[in-house]
C-alpha cells in the first residue's frame, strides 16, 4: 500500500510536477450511497406503507444496513451490500412491526436501486471534473447496482469506472478495499483522496494513506472524536474542487 508524507510535501510535489508538465493528477475516489446518492430519498415510497414513520424508518434501516456490513466484515461472512440492504428492511419491518408482503417489499427494495442524488452531486462533480481530476465512484455496493443508481440519477458520465469492494469480498472500512481502489485507479495514495459523508469512510480512507474530504451537510453532523481527522471538510459538494486546489496551495 502506498504510504505518504504531509499533505503540504504532497501538494507542493503535485505542483512541481505540473510545472515541469508532468501528469500529475489528482485521483477522486467518491463514495456513493450517503455522499452521491440520497439514501433517505426512499421515504417517499415508504411513505406509501409507514405513513408519517417513512423517516424514522429510512433512518432505521440505513443504520441496520451499514451494521450489518461492518459485521459481515469482521466476521469474513461475505454476502454482498444488496443482501445487507435485504437483511437491514426485515429488521427494520419487524423493529416497527409493520408488516410487507412480498410484493410490496419488492416494490421498495426496487426503488432503492433508482435512489435520487442529492441536489448538489451534478454540478459538484462537473466543477471537479473541470478543474481536470481523475474521478471514480469508489463504493460498498456491487458494480452493477451502483452503475444503475449513476445512471438513474443522471451523473455516471462524470467517472472514468466504478470500483466496487464488492470485488474484495469485503466492505469499507477495511483497509485493504482502499488499497484495492488505489490499485484499480493507478494511483498512490498521496494523491488520491477519498470524498465521503460518511466519517467511518473518512477515517478507514486517511488510516489506508488516502486524503479524504468529509462532506458535511448539515451542521449537527458529527464527526467521530477518534483523533483522525479528514484532510478537509467541506459542506456541499459545489465547494470540493476548489477546496482541494487551496489545500494544495498551502505549501
Amino acid at each position: 500500500m502506498a504510504t505518504s508524507g504531509s499533505a503540504g510535501e504532497i501538494c507542493s510535489d503535485v505542483r512541481y510536477n505540473r510545472e515541469l508538465g508532468a501528469d500529475m493528477t489528482i485521483t477522486l475516489a467518491f463514495d456513493v450511497y450517503g455522499t452521491l446518492i440520497d439514501t433517505h430519498g426512499i421515504a417517499v415510497t415508504l411513505e406509501k406503507f409507514v405513513g408519517d414513520k417513512a423517516a424514522e424508518f429510512s433512518r432505521t434501516w440505513r443504520d441496520k444496513q451499514l451494521e450489518y456490513s461492518f459485521r459481515r466484515g469482521l466476521m469474513q461472512n461475505y454476502e454482498n451490500f444488496a443482501v445487507c440492504t435485504a437483511n437491514a428492511f426485515d429488521y427494520t419491518s419487524a423493529f416497527y412491526n409493520v408488516p410487507f408482503s412480498r410484493k410490496d417489499k419488492d416494490e421498495v427494495i426496487a426503488a432503492y436501486r433508482t435512489l435520487p442524488a442529492f441536489e448538489d452531486a451534478a454540478e459538484g462533480l462537473a466543477r471537479a471534473r473541470q478543474a481536470g481530476y481523475r474521478m471514480y465512484a469508489f463504493s460498498n455496493g456491487s458494480a452493477d447496482a451502483v452503475e444503475t443508481l449513476l445512471n438513474c440519477a443522471g451523473i455516471r458520465e462524470y467517472f472514468i469506472g466504478v470500483v466496487s469492494t464488492d470485488e474484495m469480498k469485503s466492505f469499507k472500512p477495511n483497509p485493504g478495499v482502499y488499497s484495492h481502489f488505489l490499485r484499480r485507479a493507478g494511483a498512490p495514495g498521496a494523491d488520491a483522496w477519498m470524498v465521503s459523508s460518511n466519517p467511518f469512510d473518512v477515517i478507514g480512507a486517511v488510516s489506508a494513506g488516502m486524503r479524504a474530504a468529509w462532506i458535511k451537510r448539515s451542521p449537527e453532523a458529527l464527526f467521530d472524536p477518534w483523533g483522525i481527522e479528514p484532510t478537509l471538510t467541506v459542506s456541499s459538494l459545489l465547494n470540493l474542487s476548489k477546496q482541494v486546489e487551496l489545500e494544495c496551495s498551502k505549501a
